[in-house]
């Protein structure tokens, strides 16, 4: 059969054939990246003994699929178009884009079906890998339940284009992220951030906004591009070099191992981008750290932080790593801005959100002063105990409420009571932090004692341990009820207020939490 009658949907009569022949066998032939010597040979095997060869193509009826294979179709093979209704334009179907693919995939399934019913053997040839972004997988999804079924895995493009530029994708620990240029620019950005290493695909009209994500997520400079890989007219260069209106559908972004280039650069320091980031991990670990904060700590030449901060973040080859004692936070903050003035980029490593009761306002204050006034400061957020803390709760900060740290180490323990009964008389929910320690066994019974001026006895209090981390607790008590020896280090406390409620649910969990609603006075 010609490419035009494939095209126009009628196919070649069956051969004679007795009824109690089985169904034909359905393959998903993967054949890599575009030059056909990297067909594998299991690809080249089912092709051969195909009956029919069908290959997804454009309306304009060229195939890269077909192209690649060219020289292993025959004259004999029954050839199978199928020509997409839209690609990228609009369509007036009444189910709109989606809806216009959805019945072109049907009525490709059943023109392979009838083959198929017929004892055909049907071989779905696909660039790249089948199930890799691949045309194949929905004449998958409609046929593989019902005919036997084998995929032919082949060499996808990413493979190829790392291939090209001679530089890995990944080493080690470190993570590879695939993207379709097709998401929205702002979770391309933060999903960019968050990795080692990516690749973007389907280029072409997203490349604007991949550039943007690139450069938004600090990934430009790292990032290199690849067309064609394999192909006639195959390109690579600088991502950032490359002309937007030349970019085709054939293109990705990679971004490559992070390990790999720091390795291949000889003069990894330059005096003019060293930096301090102030950056927080969270209450416990990885889990709630934002993708920002992940690709600067993954950025970072040096890790600056109290030891245990620190052991949350992963070893990377190539990185410093400068633990020190939790008492120390300006020293801490000098050193960190000495790297930088030398050209390193430090990431200042803090628990929760470095802002509260934590490292930015450290590293602030002496970046306020010289010599290091000069020197790139930025402070990026991270979940605070208290709101963790709250939500495993319920909701008990759900209104206004108070955050106050009960430890006397910076400040008086009388500027402590005094704003502590501004806050329980303003009838506000608090988040305590600081609570007790080796050292300091007394204040929580103090501060029970000044709260119960002003709150209820039977108001509930929240006491959190370790929110996030392997030695969880949560606990909630009456105010009256609280107990300093219940308290340590790692506890934080959340105190309702007056309207805040304690409720047992159907399935007999707990949740606390305070309306956002006030009552009129």
């Amino acid at each position: 059969m010609s490419e035009q009658q494939a095209s126009s949907g009628t196919t070649a009569p069956a051969a004679a054939q007795s009824p109690e022949r089985s169904t034909g066998h359905l393959y998903g032939v993967g054949l890599g990246p575009g030059d056909p010597s990297l067909m594998t040979v299991r690809a080249v095997e089912v092709i051969a003994l195909a009956d029919v060869v069908a290959y997804h193509s454009a309306r304009h009826g060229r195939s890269i699929a077909r192209s690649i294979a060219a020289q292993h179709i025959r004259p004999d093979h029954i050839e199978e178009a199928l020509v997409y209704p839209v690609t990228t334009e609009s369509t007036d179907h009444p189910g709109g884009y989606r809806g216009a693919l959805d019945e072109f995939y049907e009525a490709a399934a059943a023109r392979l079906a009838a083959h198929l019913d017929a004892g055909r053997t049907v071989a779905v040839i696909s660039e790249g890998d089948p199930f890799f972004y691949g045309s194949y997988q929905h004449m998958h999804k409609r046929l593989a339940h019902r005919y036997p079924t084998e995929v032919i895995p082949g060499v996808t493009s990413i493979s190829a284009a790392a291939a090209r530029l001679g530089t890995p994708l990944t080493e080690a620990d470190e993570v590879l992220t695939v993207l379709p240029g097709t998401l929205p620019e702002e979770e391309l950005t933060a999903r960019l951030s968050a990795t080692d290493s990516a690749v973007v695909m389907k280029l072409g009209r997203t490349f604007p906004g991949v550039r943007r994500a690139l450069e938004r997520s600090g990934r430009l400079t790292e990032a290199r591009y690849v067309e064609r890989a394999t192909m006639a007219g195959e390109r690579t260069g600088a991502f950032s070099d490359i002309d937007a209106d030349s970019v085709p559908y054939f293109s990705v972004a990679v971004v490559p191992s992070r390990i790999a280039t720091a390795a291949e650069e000889p003069d990894p320091v330059a005096a003019d981008r060293g930096e301090v980031v102030v950056v927080g991990t969270g209450p416990a670990g990885p889990r709630w750290l934002t993708p920002e904060s992940r690709g600067a700590l993954a950025a970072a030449d040096d890790l600056v932080g109290y030891t245990t901060y620190l052991d949350r973040v992963p070893v990377r080859p190539g990185q410093r790593r400068h633990p020190s004692d939790n008492k120390v936070e300006s020293e801490r903050a000098e050193f960190a801005l000495d790297l930088a003035r030398r050209g390193r980029r430090v990431a200042v490593v803090s628990g929760g959100d470095p802002g509260i009761f934590a490292m930015a306002t450290a590293v602030l204050e002496v970046a306020s002063e010289e010599p290091y006034r000069s020197v790139p400061v930025r402070v990026l957020p991270g979940v605070t105990a208290a709101n963790a803390a709250a939500a495993r709760a319920g909701a008990p900060l759900g209104h206004d409420y108070a955050v106050l740290s009960l430890s006397d180490r910076l400040k008086p323990w009388e500027v402590i009571a005094e704003r502590l009964r501004a806050a329980a008389s303003a009838d506000l929910a608090l988040a305590l932090y600081n609570p007790g320690s080796r050292s300091r066994t007394w204040q929580v019974a103090k501060a029970r004692d000044v709260l119960l001026e002003h709150r209820a006895p039977d108001t509930p209090v929240i006491l959190a341990r370790d929110i996030g981390g392997p030695e969880e607790s949560l606990r909630t008590v009456r105010l009256t009820d609280l107990d300093p020896a219940q308290v340590d280090m790692r506890t934080i406390l959340l105190v309702g207020s007056s309207q805040t409620r304690r409720v047992r649910r159907g399935d007999d969990s707990e949740v606390v939490w305070t309306p956002r609603r006030y009552p009129e006075r």
